[in-house]
């Protein structure tokens, strides 16, 4: 709203200062700034509002060292995150911006999902929760959206430029281009990294492209959502995590949505996506302001009203920057963490089939878990994750260049 209105005051008053607000560097750091004011100085009333409704972690007994010291945390922290992401968006960023539009939509969308999920273990005192089956229901309804959206919307295209663009005796040389409704996506470590999608579903035939598209989106919010629910098992471990991946999705938006850095690093140029970076700003502005509360030993756990947002914010922010198949090294973590109960599930049930006993692979599965089991001090497991996903994101960005 701020952009708009010194715009606005830009273009009629011609007023001293207010064109700085086109300027993406400097709206990405408001939104950043605003963010940890927002979840940092505010987050202490929120908790006590919380603590005060007695909304507190009711914690299983599942045999860890220092678990039922956790027991009575406030809990549903993720209205914080919400509030640090869409404050600050709504702000700076352009709100008539379709890819904004769309992350504000799951950010609220999943949120009040995860919300319904606490409140029901909170409130109801059932420790089950919502049960999994609305919350896939939610998650596909988002994916629905976010495909269709994508698929059919006339402002999600890609430029093409009929030559390179080029700087000479410091004037920008802009050659003519052509925004194209494409459906192409981009590989990793690929010297031509394009996907068409539209060519490899089209195969199929043209009524089918659209719906397999968008289960391909459908599948992608989910996977990423519930592998960021489940990382969030130990303080400041999905928080964290997601802060690492939210920069480094911001350095991506960046070079996506600016015509010269795309086009000298090979990357697909994306009309508009440059806002995306005052999100990804507010995003890990929120995440990180989140972190004071949540660092070990946590004052409040963000719940699902929080893990579940953040993990289809992240998957979306992938999907508008077509850079969706990089998401198993950006969310490394996340995979990791899904994979161990997965293969713990698995093979447990097949066991249990053959032999007429459950076995493990892990002492106890996310995998997180089964490091607490090894007696590895809970904020050392955080620390040591967060550096996992510092590396991930290293080899993320690497891909710019390795191909």
């Amino acid at each position: 709203m701020l952009y708009h209105l010194f715009d606005y005051i830009d273009r009629v008053f011609d007023f001293p200062g207010a064109g700085v607000f086109r300027y993406i560097s400097f709206r990405a750091g408001m939104a950043a700034l605003f963010s940890l004011i927002i979840t940092i100085t505010f987050g202490k009333s929120i908790i006590n509002w919380i603590r005060n409704k007695q909304i507190g972690e009711s914690v299983r007994e599942l045999g860890l060292k220092g678990q039922m010291e956790k027991r009575g945390t406030p809990t549903m922290g993720g209205l914080m995150i919400m509030a640090g992401i869409a404050i600050p968006t709504l702000l700076f960023a352009n709100i008539y911006n379709i890819y904004i539009i769309l992350l504000l939509v799951t950010t609220l969308w999943l949120g009040a999902i995860g919300f319904v999920d606490d409140y029901i273990k909170v409130f109801r005192k059932n420790k089950a929760g919502l049960a999994g089956r609305f919350k896939i229901v939610g998650q596909v309804v988002i994916g629905i959206v976010v495909g269709t959206t994508l698929y059919f919307h006339e402002d999600v295209v890609v430029r093409e430029f009929n030559q390179p663009v080029s700087i000479a005796e410091g004037v920008v040389d802009t050659p003519s281009f052509s925004d194209v409704k494409s459906l192409k996506t981009t590989i990793p470590f690929m010297k031509d990294n394009e996907l068409h999608y539209d060519k490899v579903f089209g195969v199929l035939g043209d009524f089918l492209t659209p719906l397999l598209y968008i289960g391909l989106v459908i599948f992608i919010v989910t996977a990423v959502s519930n592998g960021a629910n489940i990382t969030d098992g130990i303080d400041g471990l999905a928080a964290g995590t997601s802060a690492i991946i939210g920069l480094t999705i911001a350095i991506y938006a960046y070079i996506s949505g600016n015509a010269i850095f795309s086009q000298y690093l090979n990357v697909m140029f994306i009309p508009n996506s440059g806002e995306l970076v005052i999100f990804c700003a507010a995003f890990v502005g929120a995440c990180v302001g989140f972190l004071w509360y949540n660092a070990y030993p946590a004052q409040v756990f963000m719940g699902d009203t929080g893990s579940l947002m953040i993990g289809g914010v992240i998957a979306v922010l992938s999907l508008t920057l077509r850079k969706e198949l990089l998401l198993p090294l950006l969310c490394g973590v996340f995979i990791i963490e899904l994979l161990s109960v997965i293969i713990q599930v698995t093979y447990f049930k097949y066991t249990k089939r053959k032999y007429g006993e459950g076995r493990r692979v892990f002492l106890m599965s996310p995998i997180h878990h089964h490091y607490q089991k090894k007696n590895i001090p809970e904020a050392k497991i955080t620390v040591r994750f967060w550096i996992l996903g510092i590396l991930f994101a290293i080899l993320a960005l690497a891909t710019l260049k390795l191909r």
